[in-house]
């Protein structure tokens, strides 16, 4: 089985459990914003593992897989995932090459210098989307 551990920036932190969707806090703004983005494609359940070149976690809600090649694909997690904004750090288990939406992450946590295992989080699909510039809106028409 292998192990794949990205870690972007870890924090000091406490241990923590996923939380149930609802009632989730508005993150639009502030440390833990998510990047404007649009579609443009359709949801994919499996993205190629060794193609990711970054996973970004956006908030406990959404984490961005940038890949080689400049795609990038937007998983919404199925359920709320604490202290992963906060940490921004995950790992995951896969036996084989592709990320699936099957798949539970992990958030990485920095405890007293040790890295740990923290809150298990299953992943949502996999968007392609293009992020929109500062200063656009995300409703302007292509033309």
């Amino acid at each position: 089985m292998r192990v794949t551990m990205l870690f972007p920036l870890p924090a000091l932190a406490i241990l923590a459990a996923c939380a149930p969707a609802e009632g989730r806090p508005d993150l639009s703004g502030g440390p833990f914003a998510v990047p404007p983005a649009k579609v443009i494609g359709e949801p994919e359940n499996c993205i190629n593992r060794v193609q990711i070149r970054q996973a970004r976690p956006r908030n406990d809600d959404v984490i961005d897989f940038e890949m080689r090649g400049g795609d990038v694909f937007r998983s919404t997690l199925r359920n709320s995932c604490p202290r992963l904004g906060f940490e921004q750090a995950i790992t995951y288990n896969t036996s084989i090459n592709q990320l699936c939406q099957t798949e539970i992450i992990y958030v990485l946590e920095n405890i007293g210098g040790q890295v740990q295992r923290g809150a298990g989080c299953s992943l949502g699909p996999f968007v392609p989307i293009e992020y929109i510039p500062k200063g656009e809106s995300e409703t302007e028409d292509e033309s």
